[in-house]
């Protein structure tokens, strides 16, 4: 919360968590659908035994390492430099965008309506959330992951304000 601080008069931090957007949903359908290809591959190599399946093996298993390593560096430098981050307040939530920047800042008073939509595939897995404001246009992100931390925390501060689903 170093970037947004409290400037807005929202109160009491209650916590940051990473979102997405529409980048970070394909990439994550990317990385996923890489590992599984990666995987039967190394299931082929290993069934098929054609020549250098060590060198071949060892190749596909970087490539995965290597995927899930940026993956796991990006996660660290974003959290860092608050990039794509949802910071809920007592008194509403900033949502920053790619460059660190507020993209939205809603105050629980001017929120009418929290959409909620559950994705859970083999591919691809998020919550999609819409926040309708009071005579602005709707502020939509998505948190990655089968049960992301950000669900409960947004949830129970919706509810604590008397925000609808």
């Amino acid at each position: 919360m170093r970037q947004t601080g409290n400037g807005f008069g929202l109160g009491e931090a209650c916590g940051d968590f990473a979102i997405a957007g529409v980048a970070g949903a394909l990439a994550q359908v990317a990385r996923r659908a890489l590992t599984g290809l990666c995987a039967v591959l190394l299931v082929l190599l290993v069934v098929k035994r054609p020549s250098e399946t060590l060198a071949r093996s060892s190749l596909v298993i970087v490539i995965v390492l290597l995927l899930w390593g940026l993956t796991a560096a990006w996660r660290l430098l974003s959290a860092r430099l608050g990039l794509r981050r949802c910071y809920l307040f007592a008194g509403g939530l900033v949502v920053t965008g790619l460059s660190g920047r507020p993209r939205g800042v809603v105050a629980w008073s001017e929120v009418t309506g929290l959409n909620m939509l559950v994705s859970q595939s083999l591919l691809m897995a998020f919550y999609r959330f819409e926040v309708d404001r009071r005579g602005s246009r709707r502020l939509a992100f998505l948190a990655m992951g089968v049960q992301p931390a950000l669900v409960e925390p947004l949830l129970r501060r919706a509810a604590e304000n008397g925000v609808r689903r």
